[in-house]
This record gives C-alpha cells, structure tokens and sequence, in this order.
C-alpha cells in the first residue's frame, strides 16, 4: 500500500493514535496505529458525529432505530478483517484492542460485530486463514461463528432474541 496521502490525527499539535493512508492504485483509504496498544486497551473513546435511522456503509450500528457515523471521523477508515484487531464497544463508546497492535498495524474491525443487517453486504478479501467469504451482518453468522467474535450488546441482544 503507497502512502500517497497521510493524516496524522492530531489534538494540541499531538500525534494520539492513529494515520489515515490512502492507497495510490485504489483510493481506499485504512487507518494505521501511531503507537503501540496492548490487547483490552481502550485505544479512544468516540461519540456520534450524526445519528441515521437507517444503516449506511459508513455507520456503526447503536440499536434497531440509531446508525452513527463516528466522531472522531478518521474512525470511519476502520476496514473489515476476519480477524479483527479492533472492537467498537458501542455501550462504553470505546474503540478496544482486540489483540496487541504495534505501530504500523491497520486497525481492522468484524463488520457483524456492530451490524445486524448490513446495508451493503459484500465478499470480503482479508485474506485471513478464517475469512468468511461473504459479509451481511450478524444475523447472518452461524452459531459457531458468532461465538469465535466479540460482539456489541446490541448484536448479543438480538441474536438472543431471533
């Protein structure tokens, strides 16, 4: 992946913990860890930047009626793995490490973890030993799989009650 284009995300002219790289040949943008974050580690707390009633590909989900877009925004680069490293706790509004992440490391996500029903289900490409092919949502996760991810409150809740 060519740095092309590179945002450090700052607070007070300080570098906090993550770059947002742009892929030259794709246009897809990833967001990388700046510093080194042990596995639990709340790496930042995040907030709503606007509340959708309908998922889009760029939200997160909260509950049935509420998708946010997230704050800080760099968030939203956050790319789908098999094998997530990040997990966004949407209870305590915190983004956490999944597993020990040095500097260098992009932080990837499992989509279903906060989706249900995902607005925009594709053939996921990560590559890793365990990819699952086909991405949908939670709702779509067969029970061993559901149980080999860490999932929101919100995607347990609902999967309780299906």
């Amino acid at each position: 992946m060519a740095k092309v284009e590179s945002h450090s995300i700052k607070e007070n002219n300080e570098i906090l913990f993550a770059e947002v790289v742009v892929d030259e040949a794709t246009g897809q943008h990833a967001l990388y860890a700046t510093s080194f974050f042990e596995k639990e580690q709340v790496i930042t707390a995040f907030a709503a930047g606007k509340i959708f009633d309908s998922p889009n590909y760029l939200t997160v989900q909260l509950n049935d009626e509420q998708h946010i877009s997230l704050m800080p925004e760099c968030l939203q680069y956050t790319n789908h793995s098999c094998e997530p490293n990040v997990f966004f706790d949407t209870t305590n509004m915190q983004l956490i490490a999944l597993r020990n992440i040095e500097p260098g490391d992009e932080f990837c996500f499992f989509y279903p973890s906060t989706e249900y029903a995902m607005a925009r289900p594709f053939s996921c490409l990560c590559q890793s030993e365990n990819c699952l092919g086909e991405i949908s949502g939670a709702l779509h996760l067969s029970e061993n799989q559901r149980k080999e991810y860490k999932l929101t409150d919100f995607i347990l809740k609902k999967l309780s009650i299906q």
